[in-house]
């Protein structure tokens, strides 16, 4: 075949020639790289490669990166991990094997994507997210993503994610906004862990977290600024108190003293805010975590505390009591999973009480059937959307548009096994959620979800 055949079959004379004109009208002083780029730009994007391999969380645990490429690059994402999987919730794929990574290696999704998912997705467009999660759900066919595994499925769809708004050229968290048919975008108030205890701290304290929100912030980097110096005087406060070996961290970066008392925790905190100065600027969330903690009925608030455990029972009514009398006393304004998992009737009581923002994280578990209980029940207020609960892009998009319809509060949340991946802040921005909880204001895998959300080019919070 002569050149000149070889021209005519592709239509490359048009298309050298359609490139060669855009380049004249734009001016550009640099033609071949202009060039370069409208012919790439003139052929459509389809998923060439998907390639998957076993790395590291935040906690040396095994997870699942992928790199998926299209014919306009490589895109990169990564997923995390929780302490427990809850029987509402999509469930992640991993080994089993105790000789190896003490049973968390991940080489079987791993191999599902390379073989199964990979096959299945090339030469999709990328920018169809809705057709490329149902493929992988389709092929998948279990109701918790058990087969493939649903750290597999949601690494390649948030990489095919990432893929789409490149193929858009626009920003991840627009292309989010565009396949969600979101248009009124706001940047997310971060709620930043200071103190941490339950599961992610070896410490004496019951609950889970205490955070604080920056609502007075007009822009995302002030309430970024805020919350560090919050967290830096904390430190002060801790160390003055109880001696500087008191300040060692949890898993999501929070200061972990050896504290049980709740209030102590909250005297510290309150401390802290009153040195920055911006007193009623900032408000203070707590991560209960009550299922971790209830006995029955009850709840042991000093199960973490040697030979006090199962002496401080408190009943569903008397944590009503306490946390009517921490609202009074602190500047708290949202409570997550105050009672446990499956007491509907006590969150809903709570609830209507209307003292603060009552959240459901482990009560919903980002499960379509779950919350759609809670609307009807009018049982809590706001949704913790873990985006690896539900296992793809598609379906936490719906189950955020499911809550909002309901009038719903949501916070777009981490996982305490975490990867340097920013995905959520985008999700969180493009689906305007309003709320972000990424962790503590240091750690690099905490901090690369606030820096990616201060990047966005969004003007109010």
């Amino acid at each position: 075949m002569s050149v000149q055949q070889y021209l005519e079959k592709h239509m490359l004379s048009r298309k050298i020639e359609d490139a060669v004109n855009a380049a004249v009208r734009a001016k550009t002083l640099d033609p071949v790289i202009f060039i370069s780029h409208h012919m790439r730009k003139s052929v459509p994007s389809v998923i060439t490669k998907i390639k998957a391999r076993q790395i590291l969380d935040s906690r040396g645990i095994p997870t699942v990166e992928v790199d998926l490429f299209t014919n306009k690059g490589m895109f990169r994402a990564s997923v995390p991990s929780g302490d427990t999987t809850g029987m509402y919730e999509a469930v992640d794929l991993r080994d089993g094997d105790k000789g190896t990574f003490l049973g968390n290696s991940v080489t079987r999704a791993v191999k599902n994507i390379n073989e199964k998912i990979s096959e299945a997705l090339i030469g999709m467009d990328p920018t169809l997210q809705p057709q490329i999660d149902h493929a992988m759900i389709d092929l998948d066919k279990t109701e918790k993503k058990g087969e493939l595994g649903a750290n597999a499925i949601l690494a390649v769809s948030i990489a095919a994610c990432k893929a789409g708004a490149a193929e858009k050229e626009v920003p991840l968290y627009k292309h989010i906004a565009d396949i969600s048919g979101e248009t009124n975008l706001t940047l997310p108030v971060p709620a930043f862990t200071l103190i941490s205890g339950g599961k992610h701290a070896g410490n004496h304290l019951a609950i889970q977290e205490i955070m604080i929100l920056p609502v007075g912030a007009s822009r995302f980097e002030e309430a970024l600024q805020m919350g560090s110096e919050t967290y830096h005087h904390l430190k002060a406060v801790i160390t003055e108190k109880y001696g500087a070996h008191e300040c060692n961290v949890g898993e999501d970066g929070g200061f972990a003293p050896n504290i049980s008392s709740w209030k102590e925790g909250l005297d510290l905190l309150k401390e802290a805010i009153g040195r920055t100065g911006y007193n009623d600027r900032i408000k203070i969330a707590i991560d209960v975590a009550a299922s971790d903690f209830c006995i029955g009925t009850k709840y042991d608030l000093e199960k973490k505390v040697p030979n006090k455990s199962g002496q401080n029972f408190k009943s569903a009514e008397d944590m009503i009591e306490m946390y009517k009398e921490l609202c009074s006393e602190y500047p708290v304004v949202s409570i997550e999973d105050p009672f446990d998992k499956e007491d509907w009737e006590h969150v809903k009581h709570f609830s209507s009480l209307g003292i603060c923002q009552v959240v459901g994280d482990d009560l919903l578990m980002s499960n379509p059937k779950r919350i759609q209980r809670a609307i009807q029940e009018s049982s809590c207020n706001a949704l913790l959307l873990k985006v690896n609960q539900i296992g793809t892009v598609t379906e936490a998009i719906e189950v955020v548009r499911q809550a909002k319809e309901a009038n719903m509060g949501v916070v777009t949340s981490h996982r305490c096994g975490e990867t340097e991946d920013s995905f959520i802040s985008d999700l969180s921005v493009g689906l305007a959620t309003g709320q972000i909880k990424a962790g503590a204001p240091c750690r690099g895998e905490r901090l690369a979800k606030y820096n990616q959300s201060s990047l966005s080019n969004v003007s109010n919070m």
